[in-house]
């Protein structure tokens, strides 16, 4: 049995449909990725998971349960909109919070300890949150989100803000959490996050399942259009073979556009007849481009 499972589930406003059917499940130490654009429904899934609004159709069980106020130690939430207390201090705030969530308050106390040894910074125990930079800030919030130990936890664009040391310390706390059995339900706009963490994903489009499934298989369906190739020197005539459809120029060689993979041997050919080749790769697409491709012009915000 599945920790999380959403089963058809719908929610309306008015006339307006913003979940039209969803349905997931996610594993036992697993990162499940819940993609779309803004106002494709990732948001109101994820209320719907976290009990703070209800599906008008559909059922979301917690180990097999229907939601009750026994499930919150059970829950963690890392929120896009953080919502801290600037001029409370740290150690008020997470162990108010977790005592909240059915912690003694020693336990809380311990479990905060072991959370900032975790991202060195043990000094913040007693600071306001207002005395840090941004970056810390979404570390705080981020311990917040799980210091009570829940079984499932829901991140929404958990590395924004941050630079890129804290994005890799922040990725590898995830990673941890998942490998320890924690079930993850994941949502971001940085597809190379997902690419990295995500076995699993769904991508909404106005608030209907547009794909879903393994993201291996999911790759296999859509075509490979590009080669990468690494030279030494320049190759020309790479634009008149057939099946190419552009050609980049780049500082380590080569890009190229192609209708069909068999134009691939016939590219590493032309190049090897001029110069070395270090590098030749007929990529597969990435979800990025998956993405792009699925939902059309709405991919951005």
């Amino acid at each position: 049995m599945n920790p999380l499972k959403v089963e058809k589930v719908f929610k309306q406003y008015g006339d307006k449909t913003a979940v039209n059917g969803i349905s997931f499940e996610v594993s036992e130490g697993e990162i499940y990725g819940l993609l779309g654009a803004n106002g494709a429904g990732k948001t109101t899934t994820m209320r719907m998971v976290l009990g703070l609004i209800y599906p008008d159709e559909g059922n979301i069980l917690y180990h097999g349960k229907a939601y009750s106020h026994n499930q919150l130690s059970n829950l963690g939430y890392l929120p896009e909109e953080r919502g801290l207390y600037p001029k409370v201090r740290v150690c008020d705030q997470l162990i108010y919070l977790a005592q909240l969530r059915g912690m003694s308050k020693k336990d809380a106390e311990q479990s905060l300890k072991k959370w900032l040894d975790r991202f060195e910074v043990p000094e913040y125990y007693s600071k306001k949150v207002e005395e840090l930079s941004k970056g810390n800030q979404q570390k705080i919030q981020f311990i917040a989100s799980v210091i009570h130990s829940p079984k499932i936890v829901i991140l929404d664009e958990a590395f924004s803000g941050l630079d890129p040391v804290n994005v890799e310390l922040l990725k590898s706390t995830v990673k941890e959490l998942r490998d320890s059995g924690t079930s993850i339900l994941f949502s971001t706009h940085r597809m190379e996050h997902v690419e990295e963490l995500c076995r699993n994903i769904t991508i909404l489009h106005r608030s209907n399942v547009v794909l879903k499934g393994n993201l291996k298989e999911i790759k296999k369906q859509f075509p490979k259009e590009r080669v990468i190739l690494n030279t030494e020197k320049e190759v020309t005539g790479l634009e008149r073979i057939a099946g190419v459809t552009s050609v980049n120029r780049h500082e380590y060689g080569y890009e190229v556009g192609i209708a069909n993979e068999a134009s691939g041997g016939e590219i590493l050919r032309r190049a090897l007849e001029q110069t070395t080749i270090t590098k030749f790769e007929i990529k597969e697409p990435t979800l990025n481009e998956i993405f792009i491709k699925t939902v059309g012009g709405d991919s951005h915000e």
